[in-house]
C-alpha cells in the first residue's frame, strides 16, 4: 500500500529539526519526505499539523512470557506499545525461566512473532539463570537472534565471572547491558536513603551504591574493551564518571527510565507502592541533573523500563511490595513533561527514544529518512487528558504511578512497516 501523510510536523532526531511537510510510505519504507505529490492510487491521510516522528524503540521491556503470562503477554504488551507509539519492543530476559538458552529464546521469538502488532526483539541472560555464576552460550544466543545480554537487576557480584563474560562478549561484538548498583549496599533497600526515608521508616540505599557499581563496571570495560550499556543512570554523582568513561574512548552508553526523569522520592508519599521502583526514585536534585544529562546527550537513551506487576504483589506493605511500573503506554505522554517544561525539544526526545536505541542495537528504525522502515508515530503533544489505569491501559497489569495524573500528549496513530496498527480520532 502507498500512503501519503500530508500536513504533518516532521520530527527529525538525526538533524534535531522539526518542519512542516509530507511523508510518503511505499512498500513498508519511507519513500519521500518534504514537498511530496501524491502518486496515483495513493491513500492520503491529513495529519492536521500534528507531529509525525519515528516510532519509539523501547529498550528494556518486561513481558511475562514464559512464566508470568497473567501479568503481561506478548499480545497485551504489543497492544499497549501500539497505543503508546512504541513500534519496537526490546524485551528483557528476567522471565521464569530466564531466557538463557537458544531453545528458550527461539520459543519466545515464535510466541512474539504471532501475537504482537509491533516489532519485538529480545535480549538474553548474561549468566545462566541470571544467577551470576556461569556464563550463558553467548555465541549461540547471538546466532539465535539475541540483540544484547543482561542479567537485569540481578547484579553479577563475582568480578571474575563478569570479566569473563565481558571478554567473551568483546570477542563476538556482543552488547552487554549492566545494572549499575553495588549489590551489597542495595540489598533490601526500598527507597533512596535520606531524611524522607528516615521519616517513613523505610530501608534506604545511598546514591553512592549506583556510583560504586558503575565505577566497577567501567574498570572491567576498560580492561576487556567490551561494548557496554548502563540500563539506568539515576544519580547526579554517577554523571561525572559516565562523562569520563566516554571521554576516555570506552564503548559505553547509558539509559534512564521515564519515571526517574519525571518523578522524585517524595512521590512515594504515604507508602504508595506503585511508586516503588528499581532503582528507587531519587531526590529532585538527581532528577533534574539526570534530565539535563539526557537533554545534552550524555545519557543516550530514554526508555519505559516497563515492569508489569499484578495487584496482589503491589497491595502489600511498602517494603514487601514488588518493584516496578508499567509504562509502555505512558512513556510518550510522560516524556511530554520534559518538552512542556523546556528541558528538551521534541527532536531531542526522539533522539533518546528512537534514534539512539536503534543505533546502539544496530536496528534500521528510529529515523525519518528515505529508505528507513515506515515505523512511525503521529501524536498531538498538547492534547490533555487524565489517565485512568483501568479504562485506558491495554496492559494486563495496571501498576502505573500516573494513575489519575493530568497528562499532555496523545498518540493518534502508529504505523509499523507502513501498516497502521493503532489509530484514534482527535
Amino acid at each position: 500500500m502507498t500512503v501519503l501523510l500530508t500536513n504533518a510536523r516532521l520530527i527529525d532526531p538525526e538533524t534535531l529539526t522539526e518542519a512542516p511537510g509530507s511523508l510518503l510510505i511505499d512498500g513498508g519504507v519511507i519513500a519521500a519526505m518534504g514537498e511530496v505529490t501524491a502518486p496515483s492510487g495513493a491513500q492520503i491521510l491529513d495529519c492536521h499539523g500534528r507531529c509525525l516522528a519515528p516510532g519509539i524503540i523501547d529498550l528494556g521491556v518486561k513481558v511475562g512470557e514464559p512464566g508470568e503470562r497473567h501479568k503481561e503477554s506478548f499480545r497485551s504488551a504489543g497492544l499497549a506499545a501500539a497505543a503508546g507509539g512504541v513500534t519496537t519492543i526490546i524485551t528483557r530476559p528476567d522471565t521464569a525461566p530466564a531466557i538463557d538458552s537458544p531453545e528458550t529464546l527461539e520459543f519466545v521469538m515464535r510466541r512474539a512473532a504471532g501475537a504482537s502488532p509491533v516489532n519485538i526483539r529480545h535480549m538474553a541472560a548474561l549468566t545462566k539463570g541470571r544467577e551470576g555464576r556461569e556464563m550463558t552460550e553467548i555465541g549461540f544466543l547471538l546466532d539465535a537472534g539475541a540483540v544484547a545480554f543482561t542479567d537485569c537487576d540481578h547484579v553479577v557480584a563475582d568480578t571474575k565471572v563478569l570479566s569473563r563474560c565481558l571478554t567473551y562478549a568483546r570477542s563476538l561484538g556482543a552488547l552487554v547491558i549492566g545494572h549499575p548498583q553495588d549489590a551489597g549496599l542495595s540489598k533490601g533497600a526500598a527507597v533512596t536513603s535520606g531524611k524522607f526515608a528516615s521519616l517513613r521508616g523505610l530501608p534506604g540505599v545511598s546514591p553512592m551504591a549506583e556510583r560504586m557499581g558503575f565505577d566497577r563496571d567501567m574498570a572491567l570495560v576498560e580492561m576487556t574493551g567490551a561494548r557496554y550499556h548502563a540500563d539506568q543512570i539515576t544519580c547526579a554523582r554517577t554523571l561525572p564518571a559516565l562523562e569520563r568513561a566516554k571521554a576516555n574512548g570506552l564503548d559505553v552508553t547509558a539509559g534512564v527510565s521515564i519515571h526517574h526523569v519525571t518523578l522524585n522520592e517524595f512521590d512515594v508519599g504515604d507508602y504508595r507502592t506503585f511508586f516503588k521502583l528499581t532503582p528507587p526514585l531519587r531526590a529532585e536534585e538527581d532528577r533534574v541533573a539526570v534530565a539535563q544529562a539526557l537533554a545534552s546527550g550524555l545519557i543516550d537513551i530514554l526508555c519505559s523500563m516497563h515492569t508489569p506487576q499484578d495487584e496482589e504483589s503491589k497491595r502489600l506493605p511498602y517494603e514487601e511490595a514488588a518493584a516496578g511500573a508499567v509504562a509502555l503506554q505512558t512513556l510518550l505522554p510522560a516524556a511530554m513533561r520534559l518538552y512542556h517544561d523546556g528541558t528538551m525539544t521534541l527532536p531531542e526526545l526522539f533522539r533518546a527514544m528512537s534514534l539512539n536505541p536503534a543505533k546502539r542495537l544496530g536496528l534500521a528504525g528510529g529515523r525519518l529518512a528515505v529508505g528507513a522502515p515506515a515505523d512511525l508515530v503521529l501524536f498531538d503533544p498538547d492534547a490533555p487528558f487524565v489517565l485512568d489505569r483501568f479504562t485506558m491501559l491495554a496492559s494486563k497489569s495496571k501498576n502505573t504511578p500516573f494513575d489519575g495524573a493530568k497528562m499532555e500528549g496523545k498518540v493518534l496513530a502508529t504505523f509499523v512497516g507502513g501498516a497502521q496498527v493503532y489509530g484514534q480520532e482527535g
